[in-house]
């Protein structure tokens, strides 16, 4: 923007938002700015957004000298800091004085003259438009400002619109703003106001939210966080509802081909925000529709879309974003609404991070959505309603039915935070994030649960689920400096089971997933038998087959929802790795655990001995589970095709015969996954004696080996691995098991192949980790919380192995 320009925005009352920039934060405020640098730079981009005007800094001073503002102003606040006027009081005082007062008339002018020239651009007499608030210091770096003024949704007519920017200066000094700018050190009179005028997009019938060009829990940059809910987006940045969440990975995105969202979640969205119809309201919560509840707002079509302009955004910007959206239900178009710097991750460290530990989970009392990723612990201070906010007890752990910003004066003061509703991206979530308390949000009925002073400890340390723990249980704290972490010859891998998990650990800098356990994924995301979901006429239990059809209720096809959330599961742990490769072991339950899954009983047969019965490779081509084999193909075929995660390794589990891997193969085959093709590598697990014994001949048929130390040592000692009588026999450093373990290395390499391992003794045994290192191993996968303390063990062991020791 030329200074001519620059210049005229400045002494203007009144500006198209189209003509500003990112420049004019002082003129027009980080919200009206942002959305002038979207208009102008990003529409090659397909970004779109609402046309609409702003006044600006110079209306509003001009606004306070005609109707001599600041001098009260000043009073009321040196009387609320004397102490003869409380917060709510003064804040009161000063917001009567804005709405007694009047706009000059050149201003007033200039406003309506712009509202009838955006009533002629959309072709109606008196265009509905939204009006927001764009304080001169929001929005910043290193401050959100969220939510700490007003918007006004539904606004029609001159008159209305006159009166909506007058509220909208009012609310500059509502109770939140007031403190929020003194707990960030800003002067109150050092901000000024501008308002934003935008053609209302039609969400009150389509859908919107918010979105992070991060993910807002781990600060993992690699993916768009995106929340929705069905009607006006207030509900969602207040966080009133429980929203839809997707997640979608960046590093795939550029590809036209792929598709790469790693996480679709249905919120309950119970309400919605819509326009009011007569009388003085605007807008009014109406109840959802079963049909609405139970479906997602965005396909992923759109949500694809959505990350893509979030990307552009981010790129423009050269820093993470937190964005706003909005679906208009009636023409289906998409727009962006709003774009500022995201303020809390922006400011962590890469190089460094700090890892809570329970000692000893205690009993759950409630869940929700997990704010942040510390520990805390204290008695519950219950407060249901905001006007009694001054019952909280300092150092507590607040309770309440939701967090929004007016309660932004007691959230720095609690311990940690628990609520009935809300998501990971309301701006509650957001402050609760920047002023670094926990929080656990959307749990439903926490105000019912827990009672005035119990005793509770909330963890948000173990994945996206935070849970709120019965009494004051022990934890521990840990801080890794990536910098202190020595370089390794041998690649050193982790495991990974939960989807939620692999996000908290992306900062470590492992080659990769050396085991991703698909029996995680389907046990607690899918839950259902896949067999159940191929005939699920064989369920006979009533509760078991009602339960199937409400959770596969948003698919057309049952066998679909197994697929589809295995999908996501393995995306999302391949994500915060890609390119490196994370292999996947396709399931390997044994049929008593198969059984507990949701309609399980109808297709498992009771087995003595688990353990060497009916599992891994034996289920894949058999008739009592090869169709439920086919779905986890196909699940994994969309993870490397439709979703773009060629970095995904398909491992085959407990594969007795050199017949039986065959097998496998051709049923793989069959399903579309064939060695070779599309890069696609197979690996095998080298956890059966007969796997060592003819190593050989097995890689002929896999691209690489990974030693399971559990099985093989049971197996090579003839110890059941879950005996409480035989666990001192149980060591997978007894000479028996090193010999193998030392054969399967020499012969692996011997054909040419890979090898690792994946087992728990490299985590549980230094010693076995310098063993492996020794005898040459290619890489070893560690459980991540022992991945610190074990890479210097491993980079010791090669130093001496390098100096002949």
């Amino acid at each position: 923007m030329s200074a001519a320009a620059e210049s005229s925005v400045t002494v203007a009352n009144v500006v198209w938002i189209e003509d500003t920039g990112i420049a004019d934060i002082p003129s027009v405020g980080g919200k009206n700015a942002s959305l002038g640098e979207l208009s102008r730079a990003l529409q090659s981009a397909g970004v779109r957004v609402p046309e609409g005007f702003a006044t600006t800094a110079a209306a509003y001073r001009a606004f306070l000298a005609a109707n001599n503002l600041e001098p009260r102003i000043k009073m009321h606040m040196e009387e609320q800091r004397a102490g003869t006027l409380t917060l709510r009081q003064a804040g009161a005082a000063i917001r009567e004085l804005f709405l007694q007062a009047t706009f000059p008339e050149n201003i007033a002018a200039d406003i309506q003259e712009h509202y009838r020239n955006l009533c002629q651009r959309a072709g109606q007499p008196s265009v509905s438009v939204a009006v927001r608030s764009s304080a001169t210091a929001e929005d910043l770096p290193d401050a959100s400002f969220a939510g700490q003024q007003e918007t006004f949704l539904n606004v029609a007519g001159e008159r209305g619109v006159l009166d909506a920017c007058r509220r909208c200066y009012a609310s500059l000094f509502t109770d939140r703003a007031i403190s929020y700018r003194e707990m960030k050190g800003y002067g109150h009179m050092d901000v000024a106001l501008s308002v934003g005028v935008q053609r209302m997009v039609r969400s009150d019938v389509g859908a919107s939210g918010v979105m992070f060009s991060l993910d807002t829990e781990s600060g993992f940059p690699g993916v768009v966080v995106i929340s929705g809910a069905w009607g006006l987006g207030e509900t969602v940045v207040q966080g009133t509802i429980n929203p839809d969440k997707y997640q979608v990975f960046k590093g795939l995105l550029a590809d036209q081909r792929f598709s790469p969202v790693i996480e679709r979640e249905i919120g309950a969205k119970e309400r919605k925000m819509v326009y009011s119809q007569g009388g003085d309201a605007r807008t009014r919560m109406v109840d959802t529709t079963e049909q609405e509840q139970r479906s997602l707002v965005l396909n992923d079509t759109e949500v694809v879309l959505l990350a893509r302009w979030a990307v552009a955004v981010e790129d423009h910007y050269g820093r993470a974003m937190d964005m706003e959206w909005a679906k208009d239900g009636v023409t289906g178009e998409l727009f962006m609404v709003q774009a500022r710097p995201e303020t809390v991750q922006a400011r962590r460290s890469t190089s460094s991070f700090r890892t809570y530990h329970l000692a000893k989970p205690g009993r759950v009392l409630v869940t929700g959505a997990a704010i942040g990723d510390s520990i805390a612990k204290g008695r519950a201070c219950v407060v249901q309603d905001a006007k009694d906010i001054e019952s909280f007890v300092d150092g507590s752990v607040l309770v309440t039915r939701m967090t929004d910003p007016d309660w932004v004066p007691i959230m720095k003061r609690a311990a940690g935070i628990i609520t009935d509703h809300g998501g990971p991206t309301s701006h509650a979530a957001i402050v609760s994030r920047e002023l670094g308390v926990p929080a656990v949000v959307g749990s439903r009925n926490a105000t019912e649960v827990l009672s005035d002073g119990v005793e509770v400890t909330l963890s948000c340390a173990e994945g996206e689920e935070g849970r709120v723990y019965e009494g004051l249980l022990e934890f521990s704290v840990e801080d890794v400096d990536m910098h202190a972490l020595p370089a390794t010859r041998t690649a050193v891998m982790i495991n990974i089971a939960s989807p939620a998990a692999a996000f908290k650990w992306w900062r470590l800098p492992a080659a990769g997933v050396g085991l991703a356990r698909m029996e995680f994924i389907i046990n607690n995301l899918v839950r259902i038998h896949p067999m159940a979901l191929v005939h699920p006429e064989k369920v006979a239990d009533p509760e078991e087959a009602a339960l199937i059809r409400q959770l596969t209720s948003g698919y057309p096809d049952p066998q679909e929802y197994f697929i589809d959330v295995l999908a996501t599961g393995i995306a999302k742990i391949a994500a915060p790795f890609h390119p490196k490769p994370v292999i996947v072991r396709l399931s390997d339950f044994k049929s008593n655990e198969y059984s507990h899954l949701i309609g399980g009983s109808a297709f498992e047969r009771a087995e003595e001995n688990p353990m060497l019965g009916f599992r891994g490779a034996s289920r894949y081509y058999s008739s009592h589970y090869r169709e439920g084999f086919a779905l986890e193909c196909r699940a994994l075929k969309r993870v490397r095709e439709r979703a773009g995660f060629g970095n995904v390794i398909v491992m085959v589990p407990f594969c007795r015969t050199v017949r039986e891997a065959d097998q496998v193969i051709e049923a793989m085959e069959e399903q579309g996954l064939v060695r070779g093709q599309e890069g696609l590598q197979l690996y095998m697990m080298c956890e059966i004696p007969s796997n060592v014994v003819l190593a050989g001949e097995f890689a002929k048929r896999f691209d690489g080996f990974s030693i399971g130390s559990n099985d093989l040592t049971q197996l090579v000692l003839g110890v059941d691995r879950d005996s409480e009588e035989l666990a001192g026999l149980f060591d997978e450093r007894d000479p028996a098991v090193m010999s193998m373990i030392a054969q399967a290395i020499s012969k692996a390499h011997a054909a040419g192949i890979k090898i690792g391992i994946c087992g728990q003794g490299p985590s549980n045994h230094p010693d076995l980790a310098e063993f492996l290192v020794r005898e040459g191993i290619d890489s070893v996968s560690l459980n991540p919380d022992t991945y610190v303390r074990t890479l210097p063990v491993i980079a010791a062991a090669e130093a001496a192995l390098a100096k002949g020791q």
